[in-house]
């Protein structure tokens, strides 16, 4: 072969492939634009979020306060806001995916033109190196004028080789980091899917809130008066709702095999919120005995949170059941719940739910969400209630309510003795 023609192979090799010319600068300026739009949006979602624990001090601090139409409209308009705030981030993370997506689209391009550039070289490398080889001294020494000539092909042939095996060992390095760029991107898209499904149901929660503001002023007239009895006839209705149950409960029976259920103190619970604080414990406590719960303690533990926190499955299992106790005894029980039975001899309940993400017989991970906390059925605040049972103590019943007009209810039910202290396992 001529020898400016390995000369050109050189370039192409050691040169060429590290410059891939103006089509790539411009995609590597693209790249950088991105990842300034990336911080951007990643600085928006920061101040979204200090508005959100503004609003949530706001909310704990309103439902501290007296109970009265006041109040209420000032929880259901901080609350509003809160999920307005809700949307707009995960709005901002819808839009935050879709650019690193286009980033990644961008730097996947740009490295399979690299890996195109290297592979070329390679090529163009052994079939030199191949002609070169075929090549006998004499016939090398035949073709040129002078000696020189010869010893300067060799010691070109020589360089040819030297650099065959960095070549290859940089397309290996491209191969990995186009597999890598490849994985991230699946994450990406996958977190693209779970957000906007994550939009959607904010919409759906943001929309039950300004519903439920609607709804209170339009059965108060916007009257102090008409709000304190339609509280007093909740309350009444939670109390006769909650002695019947128990009435129930305490005729079944159920003998409790300690060798079925993790010992106490084994924490194999993670918890179901990201910010734990508890405003309510398990069993016999002061708002028990001031006549709470029928005077049978409470049957499982309240955390405060704000109406659209996301509810994690504290443990793999499977989904038993869903409901809303709402549908048929509206204020008086758990309203919107989610029963999943753990392979441990554990079950666990989460209640008080504005919206459900989870179906009978779904299978669920530690950890994946199965809702979003609210304010359904009876509760004083938005708060996420969670109970824990023997999982051969509970079962879930359709059962008439005397204290509902008759109308049937679908509820967890279990003997006494089969409701466990979450605290003990979590």
């Amino acid at each position: 072969m001529p020898r400016t023609s390995l000369y050109q192979f050189l370039v192409i090799s050691i040169i060429g492939t590290g410059l891939l010319g103006a089509g790539l600068f411009a995609r590597a300026q693209t790249v950088d634009e991105l990842q300034q739009k990336i911080s951007s949006k990643t600085s928006e979602i920061q101040k979204l979020e200090q508005e959100i624990k503004q609003y949530q001090g706001d909310i704990t601090t309103l439902n501290a306060k007296k109970k009265t139409l006041k109040n209420a409209i000032a929880v259901l308009d901080a609350t509003r806001k809160k999920l307005d705030t809700d949307l707009r981030i995960t709005q901002t993370k819808v839009d935050t995916a879709d650019i690193k997506i286009r980033q990644l689209d961008t730097e996947i391009s740009y490295k399979e033109d690299q890996i195109d550039s290297r592979v070329a070289a390679l090529i163009e490398a052994l079939r030199v190196i191949n002609e070169q080889e075929a090549m006998s001294l004499a016939e090398v020494a035949l073709s040129r004028e002078s000696f020189s000539g010869v010893w300067n092909d060799l010691e070109t042939l020589g360089q040819f080789n030297a650099e065959v095996a960095p070549n290859v060992d940089a397309l290996k390095t491209l191969k990995s980091e186009l597999e890598g760029k490849h994985t991230v991107q699946k994450i990406e898209k996958k977190n693209l899917l779970g957000l906007k499904s994550e939009l959607g149901d904010r919409k759906k929660i943001a929309d039950d809130n300004k519903k439920a503001t609607s709804q209170i002023l339009a059965q108060t007239s916007n009257k102090e008066s008409e709000y304190t009895k339609i509280l007093n006839q909740k309350i009444a209705l939670k109390d006769a709702f909650e002695k019947e149950l128990h009435d129930y409960e305490s005729t079944l029976k159920f003998i409790l095999d300690p060798t079925s259920i993790p010992p106490r103190g084994t924490k194999v619970f993670s918890a179901p919120l990201n910010d734990v604080h508890i405003t309510q414990y398990f069993g016999n406590t002061e708002f028990a005995k001031s006549g709470a719960y029928n005077g049978s303690g409470h049957n499982g533990v309240d955390f405060g949170t704000s109406v659209g926190t996301k509810v994690k499955s504290m443990l793999g299992g499977t989904v038993i059941g869903t409901g809303d106790t709402d549908i048929t005894c509206p204020g008086a029980s758990y309203g919107r719940w989610v029963l999943i039975k753990h392979n441990n001899g554990l079950a666990s309940l989460y209640a008080h739910l504005s919206l459900i993400k989870v179906s009978k017989n779904d299978v669920v991970s530690t950890g994946d969400i199965i809702g979003y906390s609210g304010n359904t059925g009876y509760s004083t605040g938005p708060h996420l209630h969670l109970t824990v049972f023997a999982a051969a103590a509970v079962k879930i019943e359709n059962r008439p309510s005397k204290a509902c007009s008759g109308r049937t209810y679908t509820m967890p039910i279990s003997a006494l003795n089969g409701y466990l202290n979450p605290l003990d396992y979590l």
